[in-house]
């Protein structure tokens, strides 16, 4: 059976807790070391973020787990991820290295309560797929029928388990000596996580989730969704019919067969703004190795795994912004943002409805349409002062909502460049609005077009308050005091540790070198409380 460090508690709570704290000692001497922050000065800083980012992606892929999980969970969160640090972990892929085939087959054997031929004719012990969570594997029925048998990994429950308990001391961590601890509701955040992972460990969930949309796109004949072979899935593993076919980006694929591209993009688009706009789940995970394009044009989808929601009244809460949007009515704007907790308590609500009407008046003066970039940077100081102050956070099923539209967008511009948003939105809209009733009462009180507002405003919004995080500065004299107090306090605890883990040492194996340590660690720790009692001496 696969043995490794990977698999210790203390060995992946130790590795994560370390380039956590690792990271957040870079950024403070970083801080401190940088007070005027030029051209030069941010560029720094985005190749710092950048090579932090590219470590955490060798470490996720090495201990696999949760790491992957958590790092394209922080990629969709540009409500306070900073922008460099996003577009690395963007194409953070979730592939490792497989278990071994002896494994997937006692596991099988398990579940099933027998022998896996017993119940399957042919099985490839080499995986197709390999994740995280789990691999696939190609294989056929008694009746020739050919499968896909995804099967959970070796310990995956415990390695998440494991993780959850290093990721609560990474968030106290956070918390206690980071300035973003104070803005963001971390505990609220890690709650989120915990959810989110658990809901793709069960894999009856996921079957359900699979079923529930075959349910609904039933009487789609451009779209298929995979059955499930129900009486050989249970929760650690998955059935369901074999898919032929490429990823919906393969461009050869398509014009050897003679598909319309064209009718293939407004096919995908129709999906997925169906889901977006209305209540129910939405496929959370839209890359083009989840969606694939058969050689008579149908779209199949597949792994439902991530899988996000949109409730009821969140649908009410889009017609509302849209409404308010139109109506130029700001306030009702903010109302609804904060009902639907965009902000944390504190923000200030008077900035944020300067910011949104900055904004649309920059799209009625024609600067979206121009890219007027000399526009653009007149507002872009005060989105950024917002960002950096207000503590703005999206709940989980926004932030995967938002990545989602991302993706599904950049798929639609790969398929088919030429696509026409707005053309292929407006009908949608209304008829999501209720027609011609809507168009009365609220089309006809603005002298505009309502889907360009509609269609522009969110991927500005969004592109802007990424670069606001991406320009953030911290010139503020309060800010740097209280950042090198943090970064004392951090420094103090993580001596007196190393000053505790010597005595140890000294007690359990060597005396004399546990002690030498902690005569080191000693003296570390009270030039580092003298240096810390002068620097708050000189700020009185």
């Amino acid at each position: 059976m696969e043995n490794s460090l990977k698999f210790n508690v203390v060995y992946r709570c130790t590795v994560i807790v370390w380039m956590t704290f690792k990271f957040i000692c870079q950024i403070s001497f970083f801080h401190i070391r940088h007070h005027i922050w030029d051209e030069r000065t941010k560029q720094k800083w985005n190749a710092m973020l950048k090579k932090q980012a590219g470590e955490y992606r060798k470490t996720a892929v090495k201990l696999g787990g949760i790491l992957i999980k958590v790092g394209q969970f922080l990629s969709t969160r540009s409500d306070f991820m900073p922008d460099a640090f996003i577009q690395e972990l963007s194409g953070l892929v979730d592939r490792v290295p497989p278990s071994s085939f002896s494994y997937a087959k006692e596991l099988m054997e398990k579940e099933w309560g027998g022998d896996i031929y017993d119940y399957i004719k042919e099985l490839d012990e080499e995986p197709v797929a390999s994740a995280s969570i789990g691999q696939v594997y190609k294989g056929k029925l008694m009746n020739g029928e050919k499968v896909a048998i995804k099967v959970q990994r070796y310990r995956v429950q415990d390695i998440f388990h494991m993780d959850f308990k290093a990721l609560k001391l990474v968030f106290w961590t956070i918390k206690i000596f980071t300035n973003f601890g104070k803005k963001a509701d971390l505990n609220a955040l890690y709650r989120e996580l915990v959810s989110v992972m658990d809901r793709e460990l069960d894999f009856e969930q996921e079957r359900a989730y699979g079923n529930y949309f075959k349910e609904r796109y039933k009487s789609n004949k451009s779209i298929y969704i995979p059955s499930y072979m129900n009486q050989l899935c249970t929760k650690e593993v998955l059935v369901m019919e074999w898919m032929d076919g490429a990823k919906i980006t393969d461009a050869a694929f398509m014009n050897k067969h003679g598909i319309n591209v064209q009718h293939t993009a407004k096919t995908l688009f129709d999906f997925y703004l169906d889901q977006f706009l209305n209540d129910g789940n939405f496929h959370a995970d839209p890359h083009a190795g989840n969606i694939l394009i058969q050689s008579d044009g149908t779209i199949v989808i597949i792994d439902f795994g991530m899988v996000g929601q949109v409730q009821k009244q969140d649908t009410h809460y889009f017609k509302q912004l849209i409404q308010g949007l139109i109506m130029d009515d700001y306030d009702k704007v903010v109302r609804v943002l904060d009902d639907m907790n965009f902000v944390l308590p504190n923000a200030n609500l008077g900035k944020l409805k300067k910011m949104i009407k900055q904004t649309i008046e920059m799209y009625q003066n024609g600067s979206f349409n121009q890219m007027d970039a000399h526009t653009i940077d007149t507002i872009q100081e005060e989105i950024r002062l917002f960002v950096k102050d207000q503590p703005i956070q999206l709940s989980a099923d926004y932030a995967y909502l938002g990545r989602a539209i991302s993706i599904v967008f950049g798929l639609l511009i790969s398929i088919y460049p030429d696509v026409d948003i707005e053309k292929w939105a407006k009908p949608k809209v209304k008829q999501w609005f209720g027609g011609k009733s809507f168009t009365d009462s609220v089309y006809k009180q603005v002298a505009k077009d309502a889907t360009k507002p509609i269609l522009s405003f969110p991927r500005a919004m969004l592109s802007w308050l990424e670069n606001g995080e991406k320009n953030r500065q911290w010139e503020k004299e309060k800010q740097q005091v209280q950042l090198l107090h943090h970064f004392y306090i951090l420094m103090e605890l993580f001596s007196f540790l190393l000053m505790i883990g010597g005595m140890y040492t000294g007690l359990l194996m060597q005396w004399f070198t546990g002690y030498l340590l902690t005569g080191a660690f000693s003296i570390i720790l009270f030039i580092i409380l003298f240096k810390h009692y002068r620097m708050l001496g000189s700020r009185k």
